[in-house]
């Protein structure tokens, strides 16, 4: 059983709109909109994934996108499911029995979880223009954490995933405006159709962050260019 702690933060669920395949959302009690992470990330991503498209042809491209698409929601409903306790497998095991597979094997990692800030959680801040839903922050081994979690067909070189360590840097700052808390790392638990489990701490949260303003000045001067 996991606890939870109480973070007031007081942030209304806000549900995301596209624009021109980007992710907004709402700001609370203002008018702007600001782009998701996942947004800027893919933007970051986006010429090494359409030299694969051309590589093996939009058919199978969208073929493997739509699975992994599936698995990762599914893993993550599980997981998240698993920490709220009250986690059903007979839900899933049907439709997803790989998704259910691969939560088994990560279960030892996130049984590594305790103290739960957000899960799922909406988070902005202002100082970045930037919105999203958190994964969770925990403390994972006893070190408060943005902690993500990933599904892929099979393990990850730590230089293949830089986005995701960005990726949570953003949580991390967006946390820190919305409760004044601040996390202590970052962690990715990467699940894989191969059994296997990977799990990367990143304490060097600052570097990440220069790196996330990079991300996020390629994206703007894109698109004002357009």
């Amino acid at each position: 059983m996991f606890d939870f702690v109480n973070v007031d933060i007081k942030i209304p669920d806000v549900n995301p709109v596209n624009n021109n395949g980007i992710r907004y959302y709402k700001v609370p009690d203002t008018d702007k909109y600001f782009p998701s992470v996942t947004s800027i990330t893919s933007f970051k991503n986006a010429q090494f994934f359409k030299e694969w498209r051309t590589k093996i042809g939009e058919d199978e491209a969208n073929r493997i996108t739509a699975r992994a698409t599936q698995r990762g929601t599914t893993f993550h409903s599980i997981a998240e499911d698993y920490i709220r306790g009250n986690l059903d497998v007979d839900k899933y095991i049907g439709n997803n029995p790989m998704s259910v597979r691969m939560f088994q094997a990560a279960k030892k990692e996130i049984n590594r979880i305790s103290r739960v800030h957000c899960l799922e959680t909406f988070l902005y801040s202002h100082y970045l223009g930037l919105a999203g839903r958190v994964d969770c922050i925990a403390e994972f081994d006893g070190e408060l954490a943005v902690i993500d979690f990933k599904t892929s067909t099979k393990e990850k070189k730590e230089d293949w995933i830089e986005s995701y360590f960005v990726q949570e840097t953003a949580y991390a700052a967006m946390f820190l405006e919305r409760s004044g808390i601040e996390v202590k790392k970052i962690v990715t638990i990467i699940a894989t159709e191969e059994g296997t489990t990977q799990v990367f701490e990143k304490y060097n949260l600052d570097d990440y962050l220069q790196l996330l303003k990079t991300y996020i000045s390629e994206f703007v001067s894109f698109h004002n260019a357009r």
